[in-house]
C-alpha cells in the first residue's frame, strides 16, 4: 500500500522487490490508479524485456478497468517472443487503428439501429453490403439534432411530473426492447440514456481516425493525442527518441519495470522522449513530466555488459537503480512473498531485510502438499562425471556436461509419467551450451515415435533469460565440476533458486559449489537434504501426502545415479504404452 501511494506522489519513487513479492501487480496497480484518478495524464511504461511488457499488459488488461482503446504498445518485439502472450489483443499500433475501425463500424451499427428504430432511416439507406449509412460526423449531427433533442424533452417531463407514465414519454422505447415487456423506473430511463450517450462520445473520440487517411497519420495521432498509457523496452525508447520529439509526444508519468537490468543510460533515455530545453528553446518545450517510478531487484542479476574492462573498472553493469539505493535514495521494500514455499524462500530470503511470507503461502492447498514421487520440496542432487566426463567446452566458453543434461531430462520424464502437467517444469541451466544440450536431448527422448512424443517443458532457458519468470517445479542444472564459474556472484544464485514456487531440484558437483564461500548461505540449506535424488513409489499427481509428512521407509527409492534413474524411466514408459494398448 505504501508503494502504491508513493507511485502516486509528484517526484521519485523507487521500490525494491524481491523476488515473488508482486513488483508486476504493484506497477499494475500504480497505472490503473494514475488512470483512473488523473484522466487528463499520460503515462509511459518502460520494461527491459518484451516478456515483461506482455506480463504486465495482460495484468492490466485482467483487471477489466482500463479500457484497451487508451492502451497502445510500440515495438515489434510482441512478434518476436517465442511465447506469444496469452491476451488475445493486439496493442501495436497497426493493432490499435485496426480495433478502433473495427469498434467503430460496431458503435455506427448501434447509430443506425437507433436511427431506425425512431423511424428517421430505413434499411434501404443502407450499403450494398449492409453496412450503416452512418460516419462519424454524421452521427455527432444525428446526436445534436435528434437525440439529445429528445434527450431533454424527456428530462423536463420527468421534472414536471415525476409521477408520470414513462414508457409512454421516453423516446427511446422501441430501441430497448427488454424495456417494453416490464415496468420502467427512473433509474431505467437514467441507465439507458447514459448508454447512449457513451456510444456517441466514444465515436466522437473516433472522429480524427476516420478524417485521417494514411496508416501512419492514424497511428501518429493514436500516439499523440489518444493513448493514455504507452509502453515500449527501454531499447525502442533509444530507438525512437528522435521521431517522439519530432511528433510532439508529451507524457506526465513514467513507470520503470526491471530497472535493475537496465543500464543508467537505458533508464535515463525514457525520462527524455518528449521536448525539452535542449531539443527547442521555446518557453513552451518544458517537460510536463510529474512522476517517475523505479521498480527493481538490485540483488537479482546486472545489467549485462559484455566487454569485462568496462564492466568491472568503470562500474558500466551497475544500473541507476541500484546507484540510487547505493546513494541512500529513500526506497520503498516490498517485504512479503507470496511465489513459494516458505522453506524454498528461506534459500533466498536471507539476502533481503525481513522478508517474510504472505498467508497463502502456509494456508493453499498446493503449498500443504507434498511434491508427487519425490521425498522433498527441494534437493541438492550429487551428478558425479558421466561416462568418464564431466563438464566440456566443445568451443570457447560454451559449457556443457552432458551428464546433468541426461540427468534433467530423464527427471522430466519420470515427472511427466507419474502425471505432473508438462508446462509447470522448467528446466534452468547457467549456460546457453548445456541449454542447447538439454534441447538436442529431450528432442531426442521426446521426439516422433517415443512414448513421450511432442512432450515439452514449460520453458528450457537459462537463469539470465528467465530472470522475472517463475513456475511451478525448476529443473536446474549449474553445468561446471572443475571451478564454480559465474554462478560466484550471489545475485546469480538468488534469481536461480527463485524461480520455483513448489519444487526445486538442483543438479551439481556438490563438493565444488558447497564449499564455495559466496554460496556458503544457500548451499548449506540445499546441503542439509540426501545428495541422493529420493524418489516415493506408488504415488501419482495429485498426491494427498502432506509436506510435513514423514515418508514410509519401505516407500522410499534412492536413485544413485543418471544410469539408474534412466532404467527406471524406460520400465515406466514401456508400462505407460502397455496400459495405452
Amino acid at each position: 500500500v505504501q508503494a502504491i501511494r508513493s507511485g502516486l506522489c509528484p517526484g521519485l519513487t523507487t521500490i525494491v522487490g524481491p523476488p515473488g513479492t508482486g513488483k508486476t501487480d504493484v506497477a499494475c496497480q500504480i497505472i490503473a490508479n494514475l488512470y483512473h484518478s488523473y484522466p487528463t495524464q499520460k503515462t509511459v511504461i518502460v520494461t527491459h524485456s518484451n516478456a515483461a511488457l506482455n506480463d504486465l499488459f495482460d495484468k492490466v488488461m485482467a483487471r477489466g478497468d482500463v479500457d484497451e482503446r487508451y492502451m497502445l504498445r510500440l515495438g515489434a518485439g510482441e512478434r518476436n517472443l517465442n511465447t506469444t502472450s496469452s491476451s488475445s489483443h493486439d496493442f501495436t499500433k497497426a493493432g490499435r487503428v485496426a480495433h478502433i475501425m473495427s469498434r467503430r463500424n460496431d458503435l455506427l451499427e448501434k447509430v443506425q439501429q437507433l436511427s431506425e428504430s425512431l423511424n428517421l432511416s430505413s434499411a434501404a439507406e443502407r450499403g450494398a453490403d449492409g453496412s450503416p449509412s452512418y460516419t462519424c460526423e454524421t452521427a455527432e449531427y444525428f446526436f445534436f439534432h435528434h437525440v439529445k433533442k429528445g434527450i431533454d424533452q424527456f428530462e423536463a417531463e420527468m421534472k414536471k411530473d415525476p409521477s408520470a407514465n414513462l414508457k409512454g414519454s421516453f423516446p427511446f422505447l422501441n430501441y430497448f426492447p427488454e424495456l417494453q415487456a416490464e415496468a420502467m423506473t427512473s433509474d431505467d430511463a437514467t441507465t439507458k440514456i447514459k448508454e447512449i450517450k457513451a456510444i456517441f462520445d466514444e465515436l466522437a473520440e473516433f472522429r480524427p481516425i476516420e478524417l485521417l487517411r494514411s496508416q501512419r497519420q492514424r497511428t501518429d495521432f493514436l500516439l499523440t493525442k489518444q493513448a493514455r498509457i504507452v509502453a515500449m523496452t527501454c531499447t525502442h525508447a533509444a530507438i525512437a527518441r528522435a521521431r517522439l520529439v519530432e511528433l510532439g509526444f508529451h507524457y506526465d508519468n513514467v513507470i520503470v519495470e526491471e530497472a535493475g537490468q537496465m543500464l543508467d543510460i537505458e533508464t535515463f533515455v525514457p525520462l527524455l522522449i518528449q521536448g525539452g530545453e535542449s531539443d527547442d528553446n521555446s518557453v513552451s518545450s518544458n517537460s510536463r513530466l510529474k512522476r517517475v517510478c523505479l521498480i527493481g531487484d538490485h540483488n537479482q542479476l546486472p545489467p549485462v555488459v559484455k566487454n569485462i574492462s568496462f564492466s568491472k573498472f568503470s562500474q558500466y553493469d551497475q544500473s541507476l537503480f541500484a546507484r540510487l539505493i547505493k546513494l541512500g535514495v529513500p526506497s520503498i521494500e516490498l517485504n512479503k512473498q507470496g511465489r513459494a514455499r516458505a522453506d524454498i524462500a528461506r534459500l533466498y530470503s536471507w539476502r533481503y531485510d525481513d522478508l517474510g511470507d504472505l498467508d497463502h503461502v502456509t494456508e493453499k492447498e498446493e503449498f500443504k502438499k507434498a511434491n508427487t514421487g519425490l521425498a522433498h520440496t527441494f534437493q541438492l542432487i550429487n551428478v558425479d562425471d558421466f561416462e568418464g566426463r564431466g563438464e566440456s567446452t566443445p568451443t570457447a566458453y560454451f559449457y556443457q556436461n552432458v551428464g546433468e543434461a541426461e540427468y534433467s531430462v530423464a527427471l522430466f520424464q519420470y515427472l511427466v509419467l507419474i502425471g505432473y502437467p508438462a508446462e509447470k517444469i522448467s528446466i534452468l541451466t547457467t549456460y546457453n551450451g548445456q541449454k542447447e544440450l538439454i534441447i538436442d536431448i529431450l528432442s531426442q527422448r521426446c521426439g516422433a515415435g517415443t512414448p513421450l512424443a511432442g512432450i515439452k517443458p514449460g520453458a528450457i532457458s537459462t537463469v539470465d533469460q528467465y530472470q522475472g519468470q517463475q513456475n511451478n517445479f525448476i529443473i536446474l542444472s549449474l553445468v561446471r565440476t572443475k571451478n564454480v564459474g559465474h554462478l560466484r556472484d550471489i545475485r546469480r544464485l538468488v534469481v536461480a533458486v527463485s524461480r520455483a514456487r513448489l519444487g526445486l531440484y538442483v543438479l551439481c558437483r556438490r563438493d565444488l559449489f558447497c564449499h564455495c564461500h559466496e554460496l556458503r548461505r544457500t548451499m548449506d540449506q540445499l546441503a542439509a537434504k540426501p545428495k541422493k535424488l529420493q524418489l516415493v513409489k506408488g504415488e501419482h499427481f495429485p498426491t494427498e501426502r502432506m509436506a510435513d509428512e514423514k515418508v514410509d521407509e519401505q516407500k522410499l527409492h534412492e536413485i544413485n545415479d543418471v544410469t539408474e534413474l534412466g532404467e527406471l524411466v524406460h520400465s515406466m514408459q514401456q508400462d505407460y504404452l502397455s496400459n495405452q494398448q
